[in-house]
């Protein structure tokens, strides 16, 4: 028995997806997608509606594991200025692994272009619930204006995942953590 053979249809297919996806963009189709899974299509159609479903599904499944390398360990005794910091270390660290390609959920936001496609629903709220963290983390610091620093955090997040996704930037020198040091001194988040 392979390994394929342990893990289900559905499993294999969101693997596949969340990969290609990741890798390619989701103008991957669905024969590549199946292959790629080792799932015929009529399998596919019998488990998911369509192949925004699955990419929709495969956005999902991945999210509380993005979430966690993102977020300080559980317990951890740092201040809001120090978790914030984190995000944009762990970022850095990330985008400087062979196979990053950005944010997932950016991505899938900018390619599908619509926001009432299922993926586009779950990218959206996944970028909302980080820019909540970040309000959160920059209330308990003290700024003056959690909701602007919330969506300037988010900017400076985004457009560093993006242009070193693209390979325009390198950002695991420090950059992002250092733009973002300079907003919370501004706005003297604790």
């Amino acid at each position: 028995m392979t390994t394929t053979d342990k893990v289900s249809p559905r499993e294999r297919l969101l693997d596949a997806a969340a990969e290609l996806f990741y890798r390619d963009g989701v103008s991957i189709g669905v024969e590549a997608l199946c292959r790629a899974a080792g799932v015929s299509k009529r399998s596919m159609y019998q488990l998911f509606d369509s192949k925004d479903a699955v990419l929709a599904a495969s956005l999902e499944r991945r999210l509380p594991g993005y979430e966690a390398r993102l977020a300080p360990g559980p317990g951890s005794g740092d201040t809001p200025r120090e978790r914030i910091l984190h995000v944009f270390a762990r970022l850095e660290e990330g985008s400087g692994q062979p196979d990053y390609c950005g944010c997932p959920y950016l991505s899938a936001l900018v390619e599908l272009k619509d926001p009432e496609h299922p993926a586009s629903v779950v990218a959206r709220a996944a970028k909302e619930r980080l820019k909540s963290a970040f309000r959160a983390q920059a209330e308990l610091g003290g700024a003056p204006d959690p909701e602007l620093l919330a969506r300037q955090l988010m900017l400076v997040f985004d457009g560093a995942s993006a242009r070193s996704g693209a390979r325009l930037e390198e950002i695991g020198d420090g950059l992002a953590t250092a733009t973002v040091t300079a907003l919370l001194d501004t706005a003297g988040v604790r």
